[in-house]
């Protein structure tokens, strides 16, 4: 098997973005910033769009605190987190009518969590042969996205979905 190295993920993958805070936590300081991604901010939780995305629209939801397992969470966040979730799915559905999704959380680094320290779920979109021969042939994942796209278009529609 070839090995491909991907060096601009490591700041990413270990949780820590270039001034050395966690990313979810920076973007929890500044969900206005559109470098954060951050499209969608509730009470005790941020919907964050994948900087390394698996597909469009590609969104986690992370709490504002920096917590490593939804155990630590306090009630108010637990009882707001799955309600949240729903509604993400319910946006993207809208949004990119997919065919499915791949809902799941991640919890420490031998569970597959790329930043352990920092709990956050991913919703992810999925189509009927959304994968393709790039990715088998020449290991390359095509997103026909773009993030700042992304980020204009579901920010709108969550801002929607609050007034209605």
């Amino acid at each position: 098997m070839e090995t491909l190295y991907t060096p601009w993920r490591f700041a990413y993958v270990s949780g820590n973005d270039p001034d050395g805070a966690c990313f979810f936590c920076a973007a929890a300081r500044d969900p206005d910033d559109p470098e954060r991604l951050v499209v969608h901010r509730s009470a005790h939780h941020q919907v964050i769009l994948n900087r390394h995305p698996y597909s469009s629209g590609h969104l986690m939801v992370a709490p504002l605190d920096h917590l490593a397992s939804p155990r630590l969470a306090p009630e108010a966040a637990r009882a707001e987190f799955w309600p949240l979730v729903l509604q993400v799915q319910d946006v993207l559905e809208r949004a990119y009518a997919p065919h499915g999704l791949n809902m799941g959380l991640n919890l420490g680094r031998a569970g597959g969590a790329g930043v352990p320290s920092h709990y956050h779920f991913h919703i992810v979109p999925r189509w009927e042969g959304d994968t393709n021969f790039m990715s088998v042939v020449s290991g390359v994942r095509l997103v026909p996205e773009d993030p700042r796209s992304a980020w204009d278009r579901l920010r709108s529609m969550f801002a929607e979905a609050e007034g209605s």
